[in-house]
């Protein structure tokens, strides 16, 4: 990556990116293998394609797109905590928290069937909308 340099009371010139494609080997223990053969994989494919199309499609330069698909991505995890709530995150985090302390696989299957029930709590209205009744201000008439 490269910034085109400015002085302090100029306008701050955005930053260049070159996108590269990444071809490399590491070890099959390589604690990363899974995300680093996504980049390789993903690595082949154009994704300016779809940009140029979206940017023709909906009027939005190619750059402001790149900008925000990666922001977007890279902001993914704290924008996953800022939905589902800090609360939520440790309520889901402690059966795995208490298996890991009892480090027992029975104990590890007991921490995914709590967490599939509270999951699937989660996601009933998601799944199932009906299950809460339609409300309207209307109805306090």
């Amino acid at each position: 990556m490269s910034t085109v340099p400015h002085d302090e009371t100029g306008p701050r010139e955005e930053p260049v990116i070159r996108l590269d494609r990444w071809k490399a080997t590491w070890p099959a223990d390589d604690p990363h293998a899974n995300f680093k053969s996504d980049v390789v994989l993903y690595g082949r494919l154009d994704p300016l394609a779809t940009l140029r199309g979206m940017s023709e499609n909906l009027g939005i330069p190619v750059g402001a797109l790149a900008r925000y698909v990666l922001a977007r991505w890279a902001t993914g995890g704290s924008g996953g905590l800022l939905e589902i709530g800090p609360v939520m995150v440790h309520r889901l985090w402690e059966p795995i928290a208490e298996a890991e302390r009892q480090d027992s696989d029975g104990e590890r299957l007991r921490a995914y069937h709590r967490l599939r029930e509270m999951i699937s709590w989660l996601k009933l209205p998601l799944d199932d909308p009906s299950v809460y009744p339609t409300q309207y201000e209307d109805d306090a008439e």
